[in-house]
This record gives structure tokens, sequence and C-alpha cells, in this order.
């Protein structure tokens, strides 16, 4: 199997198996897939905390306005009451004015946020020092259990307004946010490698042979963004061994030039003539009254 280590300028991102028979066009959709599966997954673990700490997020005419008002403009959140976390619910006013505040209990709570932590750790970037390829079934893994950690605290389930249903429904409005920048579409998905674009409807074999065992470097990017930026000829945990290296070797240098004292060379082992002057009795001879 060949092995593609995805990145993204220089972050790297996640491995994918493949082979050097398949189709480029099937490895870019599969790449693009598991890439926007991954971010949909991190959107999502944003999100879930704030549902834990402020509760359902407040129709769109009443976000940002304060208590004065929305009771000035007699607006009205028709999901309040029928969005109620399980087990009650705890107010914590939400400062930003985007939620109503009524958050689910601490044990609740707990629920949402460990399998949230259960999720970022499966989308990791720290997979890839595992040597772990990604799949769409694990974007599955991930996004499944935070549904159903949701529909657990919110069994009337959220407004249809709410982010975190949106992203569930695959109707997520990403329009004019820093997210909307990330990411890619099928259509729109370039693979590089060695500063070449690797062409649709070529496979892999045509670029690096039939070898199976092979791992490449392949950098993700949108169509139209030109030539990523190259991989550095030393990579940034290559660059700091060096770095240790050099300031380990600068302070052996420094210890050897302090403890460069010649004051050894006055003592008696050193004098060549020793052995000569304690033949002839010269050894011992001081000079002056005693």
């Amino acid at each position: 199997m060949v092995l593609l280590h995805v990145k993204r300028g220089h972050e790297s991102l996640f491995l994918f198996n493949t082979t050097v028979d398949c189709p480029l066009e099937t490895a870019i959709q599969q790449i693009a897939a598991i890439y926007n599966g991954r971010l949909k997954v991190d959107r999502i673990c944003a999100e879930i905390p704030e549902l834990a700490d402020h509760g359902v997020t407040l129709p769109p005419n009443m976000q940002g306005l304060t208590e004065e008002q929305v009771v000035e403009l007699k607006l009205k959140d028709e999901w309040e009451d029928q969005c109620v976390p399980s087990g009650g619910m705890v107010f914590r006013k939400d400062e930003m004015g985007r939620r109503n505040g009524h958050a689910p209990n601490d044990k609740m709570k707990e629920v949402l946020m460990r399998t949230v932590e259960e999720a970022n750790a499966l989308i990791s970037k720290k997979q890839v020092q595992a040597n772990v390829c990604f799949t769409m079934e694990m974007v599955k893994e991930a996004l499944d259990p935070l549904r159903g950690a949701v529909m657990i605290v919110y069994p009337m389930g959220l407004p249809p307004h709410d982010p975190i249903r949106m992203e569930f429904e695959d109707q997520e409005d990403l329009s004019g946010t820093q997210a909307s920048l990330q990411v890619i579409a099928e259509d729109e998905c370039q693979l590089w490698w060695a500063g070449k674009e690797m062409q649709r409807g070529k496979k892999l074999q045509d670029y690096i042979g039939k070898n199976e065992k092979t791992k490449l470097v392949v950098k993700i990017q949108k169509k139209g963004q030109g030539q990523p930026a190259r991989e550095p000829l030393v990579t940034d945990e290559q660059h700091k061994q060096i770095m240790t290296h050099q300031y380990r070797r600068q302070e052996e240098l420094k210890k050897l030039e302090e403890a460069d004292d010649d004051g050894h060379l006055d003592s008696e082992w050193t004098d060549r003539q020793a052995l000569r002057k304690q033949f002839q009795g010269l050894t011992n001879i001081k000079w002056g009254p005693r």
C-alpha cells in the first residue's frame, strides 16, 4: 500500500492509504471528503462546549440584543420551552448574546465534554505520529457519538437554527466565516507532489512507478490558489535537533576554555630533568640560610 502524508501548507493533517493503480480522481475525492469531514467534526467540537455552558442558540433576530431590546421589540424565543436539557437547566448567561443561557446541569455537561474530548482525540494530528491512517469510517466514528451525546442531553432536539443541528444535517451556513476558507469542495480539490499537480485523469503509478511500499508527502490545495510551498529540506524537528547539538557543543567548548589552566606546568612531575637530578643528588636543594 502507498502511504500518503496529507498536508495543507506546512500543516500536517492525516495519513491516507491507497494503491499505485488507484485513479487519482478517486483518491482526490476520498481525501477531500476526509479533509472536510475532519473540519466538520472540529467545528462541532468547538460549538458543543458553548452548548454545555450556555444552552441552545437564540433565533438569529435575537442574537446580540440586550434584554431591554428584546422586550422593546417584543421578540420571543419559540424554542425556549421545547429545548430543555435533561435533568433540568442551570442558568448561565451568555455574554456574547448568542445562546439563551439555559445550560444543562453538571452531569449532562460532563457527558457532552467527555464526548468532545474523545472525538478530538480521534481526529487529532497525533494520529500521524502514531502511524494511523485516516478513513471516512473514522469521521463517522467521531460524528455518531457527538450526535448521540446531544440527543441524550436534548432529547427533544435542538432548534433548526442551532449550528450544531445544522452541521449534523449538513445544512451549515459558513458564508462570511473563517471556516468557509478552510473547506475545499471535492471538484475544486487538487493534490500536489514534488512541486507538480497530480492530474485527475491519471493514476498514482504514473508519478511514482509501481512500488507499493512508498510514502509520499502530498499537499492538498484549492483550485486556483497556485502551487503550494514545497517541503523544507530540514523539518522543524530536525532543525531543533541541530540547534540543540550546536548549543551543547558551544557549552562544552566554554567549559574546556575555563579549564585551560597552565598551573600544572610548575609541578615536579612535569620536570623532564627530574630523574637525572635525583641521580646526581641535586634534588631538594635550597638556597639561603636555614
